[in-house]
C-alpha cells in the first residue's frame, strides 16, 4: 500500500497505518479539511477543471472536492500550506484532519502505477493524471474518516449488545439509539451519495488511455472494497439500533398493557366494594 503521513500541524491518516516520515521529492498529498467545502472559484487563478475544481499552483495542481477533500500534487510545502489556509475558511464542520501522502516520480519509460517502495510512477504530470490521482486520494481520505467514525459507533453499540446477550437487558436510552440510526444513515449518504466511491472520474471519458492507470490505483487503495465494507457496516449499525428501539418499544407496550389491566382490576374491586356497601 502507498505510504501515509502526517504533518506537524495536521494530524490523522488512515487509522490502521502508522504515519512514517515524509520522503523528499514531489508528492501527492490529500487532506480532508471538513465535511463539505464551498469554494469561491473566482478567487483562484489558473483554473484547468471545474468538475472537480482544479487549478494550477506553481509547478503542480490543487484539486478540491465538495465533500471536503483537497488533493495537492507536486506542490512545495509552502504552496501546500498556502492552499490549505485559503480553503480552510470555506470548510464546514471541520474535525480532526485526515491526510494521505504518496511520492511520485516521472519516468517516460516505466509503466504507470505504484512500484516498489510505494512510489507512484508517471510518464507525465498532465491535468488528466492529476485528476485521476486526486479522485483516488480524495476518496481514500474520506473513507478513512468514515471508517473511523463507524468504528466509534460500533464501540458504542457493543456494550449494549453484550448486555443483551449475557444478561438479557436492553438499554433504555432510546434517544441515543435514534441518534445512532441517524448517524448511520448520514454516513451511508456520504459514502454512496456524496463521495460516490464506485463512480469513475469524468477525466477518463476524455482520456480513456488512463483507464488502466486508474484501475491500478483504485485496486492499490482498495477503494471499492473499503466503500462496500463501510456500507455493510453502516447497515449493521442501523439494523442493530433499530432492533434495540423495537425492543424498547415492545417493553414499553407490555408495561402499558400491564398498567391498563391493573386499572381495570382496580375499577372492578371498587365497584364490588360499592355493591357490598349498598346491600
Amino acid at each position: 500500500m502507498p505510504e501515509t503521513g502526517t504533518s506537524p500541524k495536521y494530524e490523522g491518516s488512515r487509522a490502521h497505518v502508522p504515519a512514517p516520515e515524509a520522503k523528499s521529492g514531489p508528492a501527492a498529498r490529500a487532506v480532508l479539511i471538513g465535511d463539505r467545502l464551498i469554494v469561491d472559484r473566482s478567487a483562484f487563478e489558473g483554473v484547468v477543471s471545474t468538475a472537480p475544481f482544479c487549478f494550477r499552483k506553481g509547478d503542480g495542481y490543487a484539486v478540491v472536492f465538495r465533500y471536503g477533500a483537497v488533493v495537492l500534487i507536486g506542490l512545495t510545502a509552502e504552496e501546500e500550506q498556502d492552499v490549505i489556509d485559503r480553503l480552510s475558511a470555506s470548510a464546514i464542520s471541520a474535525k480532526p484532519i485526515e491526510e494521505e501522502r504518496i511520492n511520485f516520480e516521472i519516468h517516460r519509460d516505466k509503466e504507470e502505477g505504484i512500484g516498489g517502495g510505494g512510489v507512484l510512477y508517471l510518464r507525465e504530470l498532465s491535468v488528466a493524471h492529476a485528476l485521476v490521482i486526486a479522485d483516488i486520494l480524495g476518496k481514500s481520505v474520506a473513507l478513512a474518516r468514515y471508517e473511523r467514525e463507524i468504528a466509534s459507533v460500533f464501540d458504542t453499540i457493543e456494550p449494549a449488545a453484550t448486555a443483551l446477550a449475557v444478561k438479557g437487558t436492553i438499554p433504555r436510552a432510546r434517544r441515543s439509539l435514534l441518534q445512532l440510526i441517524g448517524s448511520s444513515l448520514l454516513a451511508q449518504h456520504r459514502v454512496s451519495g456524496r463521495i460516490a466511491f464506485a463512480e469513475k472520474p469524468e477525466a477518463l471519458w476524455e482520456h480513456p488511455e488512463l483507464e488502466r492507470f486508474y484501475v491500478r490505483l483504485e485496486d492499490e487503495f482498495e477503494i471499492i472494497e473499503r466503500g462496500t465494507l463501510l456500507n455493510g457496516k453502516v447497515r449493521v449499525v442501523a439494523s442493530a439500533a433499530e432492533t434495540f428501539t423495537d425492543l424498547i418499544d415492545t417493553q414499553r407496550s407490555v408495561r402499558l398493557e400491564i398498567l391498563i389491566v391493573i386499572l381495570i382490576l382496580a375499577e372492578l374491586i371498587i365497584a364490588a366494594v360499592s355493591l357490598i356497601h349498598i346491600f
